[in-house]
């Protein structure tokens, strides 16, 4: 499987539109070669340089296993219009939360979607942490992209 985006080349910088310093829309994605048997997505946006540890800014889950992009700027709201619901990000809340490290090196921004043979079932709101346990038994392929971004 494959992912990536039109707005930023893959460890290339995110353009200000997609962080905390401007509008702090989600990116478009797009994905292809998906596993045989895929019915739903899971996309995790995760920050591992952040200063107090890993720092969670997206939680995205059963997403239609038809689907092969995800238009930028999703709204921050727990369920979607395609069915996909949304977790909490570290901050707590739902949806996307761009990019806003503190000054100094660029930080590494991971986004990892997930093909599932199965929706995880759960309902808004949930953690990483929750849906990493859903995940359990359902994984059938992975794909990332990482953008950088620094102050």
């Amino acid at each position: 499987m494959e992912l990536s985006s039109p707005a930023f080349a893959d460890h290339g910088l995110l353009p200000a539109a997609f962080t905390g310093d401007g509008a702090d829309r989600s990116p478009p994605l797009c994905w292809r070669d998906v596993p045989p048997g895929t019915q739903a997505f899971a996309l995790v946006v995760e920050d591992p340089d952040a200063p107090a540890g890993l720092w969670v800014h997206w939680v995205l889950y059963d997403l239609p296993g038809a689907l092969r992009e995800l238009p930028e700027a999703q709204p921050p709201q727990g369920t979607l219009a395609s069915g996909a619901r949304q977790g909490r990000n570290s901050l707590g809340r739902l949806g996307y939360n761009g990019p806003s490290p503190p000054p100094g090196k660029a930080h590494r921004y991971f986004f990892r979607l997930i093909a599932l043979g199965a929706p995880t079932g759960l309902p808004a709101g949930a953690t990483r942490a929750e849906l990493v346990r859903a995940l359990e038994n359902r994984i059938l392929g992975e794909a990332q992209w990482v953008g950088t971004y620094r102050r």
